[in-house]
């Protein structure tokens, strides 16, 4: 697992495998539990590094599949902390069809390891948006429980949920998402977003 305790190190480690090998180096924006812990925001582990999508410049870039030389590196970092091969992935690559947040790049929160990788963390406006569009579309558990740590307010629920609504706007989505805010405790669901 995954937990503010290792993930600076598992990074470290990663960044070392990257200089190593000597190859190019690599942008990564990352979602999810682990920007959640990044920031501060949760204190559970998670079982994964969610890659939403490869920064070149001012592109966003499928993370799937990772190149081979994250890939390399990440069977290393899995072997030597005993996590599974999949600890880093582009599971959530798929958001970038629709497209991210409006202006997501200008808010994120960067950390450089070594000299071959950078990691961008979305920031919490952006995380809120995404947990919410996990929360419609997968129910509750995690997300529920991520939503109440990121705790937000109405007008970014508002924004969050045009955002998701970008993503899909069919009445059996509509349904879902609805059901999602009211599980947050907003009773006139798509009353927010006037």
């Amino acid at each position: 697992m995954i937990s503010t305790v290792n993930l600076d190190v598992l990074f470290h480690a990663l960044a070392a495998h990257l200089d190593r090998s000597e190859g190019p180096a690599f942008e990564l924006v990352v979602c999810g539990g682990s920007a959640l812990l990044a920031h501060g925001l949760i204190s559970r582990a998670t079982r994964d590094v969610d890659v939403v999508a490869l920064r070149d410049g001012p592109d966003l870039l499928t993370a799937q599949p990772l190149p081979e030389e994250i890939r390399l590196a990440s069977d290393r970092v899995a072997a030597d902390f005993g996590l599974p091969r999949d600890w880093i992935n582009g599971g959530p690559t798929s958001l970038l069809t629709f497209g991210l947040p409006e202006g997501c790049l200008d808010r994120v929160h960067s950390k450089s390891f070594g000299v071959r990788l950078v990691l961008h963390w979305l920031a919490r406006k952006d995380l809120i948006a995404l947990k919410l569009y996990a929360l419609a579309d997968t129910g509750p558990g995690r997300h529920l429980s991520d939503m109440a740590a990121l705790a937000p307010s109405m007008e970014e629920l508002a924004w969050a949920t045009r955002w998701v609504l970008t993503q899909d706007d069919s009445e059996g989505f509509k349904t879902l998402l609805a059901a999602a805010l009211r599980a947050l405790g907003v009773a006139d669901a798509f009353g927010i977003i006037g």
